[in-house]
């Protein structure tokens, strides 16, 4: 709860400038309009104000006048997760918190995620043209398909802001607009959004040259953005900087089941037979964490992908580690991924 909550309690004669320096002066972006016995009114974002003189109000007009009257409201008692899960589905930064229609408290964003909060950057990739997922593609980027109810990428942001990440760059290239338009610089999210504009693509590590190296001062995440993962992404970033490394890349066990049986040979002499072995194999997962010192070597605008990067950095003799994960992964890439996440959203904490 957000213990300055009182301090954007206004009355409903209170005045447009009042309240828009009311909203200016606490930063909540927000005022709770209420009577005399604190019983709630309406709210006024700084948006209604903008509104509101867009439409010709005067400065000295009432703010019962623009104030919305039906907020979003949720018991005092609330559990955390769910006032998250509320302001992330109806896209708020702050909800009230009543008790017998009386307002007793403020939930923000901001206060609910702020347990950890991390400055380390994280670079998503999003600027594939997602060929085999067409036609679902011929006019949506893949990372902007819905699952659910929201875009993967939306989901991906969701996923970082509520492990403590608030700094993201995003590569955009095939239909940079839809994305754009809809994110714009974050803020809706509580987060920062940098957009990187790939005017050819460059890869997964190619992409890297392109970021503000002198701003890249923390080892980053770089994350294809078509995956949906319940990884928990701060102790990834844990692990990296506990094992010195140029580069961290996660990965994850795949198994493939011969549904035959197999022998082993010497000439026409069978030595050994297996019925219907199964192999295990550790897979890239497309999420890495890396080190400034790596991002600063690529030079830009020139293609590499990130599993040949790397290759460069062992051949350097660089030490490049795996992190293995359990948690749910799905790289969606085709329309089988896309289907089976449609029937997976549900059950996840995503």
């Amino acid at each position: 709860m957000n213990n300055n909550w009182k301090s954007i309690l206004v009355s409903p004669n209170s005045t447009i400038l009042e309240v828009l320096k009311v909203i200016d002066r606490e930063a909540l972006q927000l005022a709770i309009v209420i009577d005399n016995q604190q019983k709630l009114l309406g709210t006024v974002t700084d948006g209604d104000i903008r509104r509101a003189l867009i439409d010709d109000k005067a400065l000295s007009a009432e703010i019962s006048e623009v104030m919305f009257t039906s907020p979003i409201t949720l018991p005092v008692n609330t559990s955390k997760s769910e006032v998250l899960s509320v302001m992330e589905n109806k896209g708020i930064l702050a909800i009230p918190l009543m008790k017998d229609k009386h307002v007793v408290g403020l939930a923000t964003l901001k206060d609910l995620i702020q347990h950890a909060q991390y400055e380390n950057p994280i670079f998503i990739m999003a600027g594939g043209f997602g060929t085999r997922l067409k036609p679902l593609t011929d006019h949506c980027p893949k990372p902007m398909l819905k699952v659910g109810d929201k875009p993967i990428l939306e989901t991906l942001l969701l996923r970082f802001r509520r492990a403590g990440f608030q700094n993201f760059y995003i590569s955009t290239h095939y239909l940079p607009e839809v994305i754009t338009n809809y994110f714009g610089d974050g803020s809706s999210l509580g987060i920062n959004i940098t957009y990187i504009n790939e005017d050819k693509p460059l890869g997964t590590g190619g992409a890297l040259g392109l970021l503000p190296s002198e701003l890249i001062e923390l080892p980053t995440i770089l994350i294809n953005g078509d995956i949906l993962t319940t990884l928990d992404f701060s102790k990834l970033l844990e692990f990296h900087s506990n094992n010195k490394a140029c580069a961290t890349m996660c990965v994850r066990e795949y198994e493939y089941k011969i549904p035959y049986g197999v022998i082993e040979s010497e000439g026409i002499s069978i030595k050994k037979m297996v019925e219907k072995p199964t192999h295990r194999y550790s897979v890239n997962a497309g999420i890495y964490v890396l080190e400034p010192s790596l991002i600063h070597s690529v030079e830009k605008n020139v293609y590499i992908d990130m599993p040949s990067l790397l290759e460069e950095k062992l051949g350097e003799n660089e030490n490049v580690n795996h992190y293995t994960f359990h948690d749910y992964w799905l790289d969606i890439g085709q329309t089988d991924d896309y289907h089976r996440a449609q029937l997976d959203i549900g059950n996840l904490s995503l």
